[in-house]
């Protein structure tokens, strides 16, 4: 499988420039430049930074300088600290994972189509040129159905980059909010610089136990890692739905590191086949999990990306439920930061 060269260990830094309240002050104020300082003494490799529409389009979609700097900024950041960065368009006019977010209709509308490759016809002559960047077309497709659409979105603004920006890697997710099970769907690659994207919180039950956003979970739910298999599934059920049971083996055992090597393998396959680098855009444990459990998760999954070389970004470094450097995680975060 094709090396992710110097995108190995990173982090997101979410809620920055995406799924917030896009005020001036959140921009300034939210994550700033020490944050890149810390993350690159803690010795990981690269910063992803979600952003959205509105961070760099006018209300008639013409497109704001400032927004824009705030970008090229970042990048620069990186690079004086010796950082790569992904630079991903987490919400496209038309299109956001969130469906809180009230954005829809991408997929059937040529006018919004254009403008998502119109902004990647401007990140690609304003940052093309940087040598410690990748692009990440679009987060976490959701639906299925939109997967022959999507490979064929995904194409044409590959080809819009490829006008100004020849090399640069762009990394791309398949449906089901970037599911490892949707890369053997996705396209074959354009170039030799194209990166298969997945996202992992398997299992889910555990990850976002009492997550205030998933539907039928009660908020007051929790669970241990160590629990057996069929608490899992029964839990699963119950609190998640029956689209979100994974194969979990045996009922009298529980979770280690196999579970995630056989839920990694046909991604892993294709990749291999298709030599193309595999990426995990985003992984993590929400910030209700007991902290040791949390340990324990992101000990087993990442074995796995360290034994067939994944790189991934853990989600994420402050707030929005997952944040790393808050006060839930003081006692284990330097136990969590050798694991990544």
């Amino acid at each position: 499988m094709k090396d992710f060269k110097g995108y190995k260990r990173g982090i997101n830094f979410g809620g920055w420039f995406s799924q917030c309240d896009n005020s001036e002050k959140r921009y300034d104020y939210f994550i700033k430049k020490e944050d890149f300082r810390r993350v690159a003494r803690w010795g990981l490799d690269h910063v992803r930074i979600p952003v959205d529409y509105n961070l760099i389009l006018n209300d008639d979609y013409s497109f704001k300088e400032k927004g824009l700097k705030r970008i090229d900024d970042c990048i620069s950041y990186a690079k004086e600290y010796g950082l790569n960065m992904v630079l991903d368009l987490h919400k496209t006019i038309g299109f956001s994972f969130d469906d809180g977010e009230n954005e829809c209709g991408f997929f059937d509308n040529e006018k919004y189509q254009q403008i998502f490759y119109d902004i990647w016809d401007e990140f690609a002559k304003r940052f093309g040129h940087y040598d410690n960047l990748a692009f990440e077309l679009l987060n976490e497709v959701t639906d299925k159905k939109y997967k022959d659409k999507w490979n064929e979105i995904s194409r044409k603004a590959i080809e819009t980059i490829r006008v100004h920006a020849k090399d640069i890697r762009i990394i791309v997710g398949g449906y089901h909010n970037n599911s490892v099970t949707a890369i053997r769907d996705l396209e074959l690659p354009y170039d030799e610089n194209i990166v298969y994207n997945f996202h992992c919180y398997s299992p889910l039950i555990f990850t976002h136990q009492g997550a205030y956003w998933i539907k039928q979970m009660d908020t007051s739910f929790r669970m241990a890692f160590d629990a057996r298999n069929e608490e899992y599934e029964k839990n699963t059920r119950k609190y998640i739905g029956m689209d979100f049971l994974d194969s979990f083996g045996k009922a009298d055992e529980g979770i280690d590191a196999s579970y995630f090597e056989n839920l990694f393998m046909d991604a892993i396959q294709i990749s291999k086949e298709r030599d193309v680098p595999l990426y995990c855009g985003e992984y993590g444990v929400i910030d209700l999990a007991a902290p040791i459990d949390t340990v324990k998760w992101f000990a087993c999954i990442n074995a796995i990306f360290k034994k067939y070389d994944i790189g991934r970004a853990v989600w994420s470094y402050k707030e929005m439920d997952f944040g790393l450097i808050d006060a839930h995680y003081d006692d284990v975060r330097s136990d969590i930061i050798d694991l990544l």
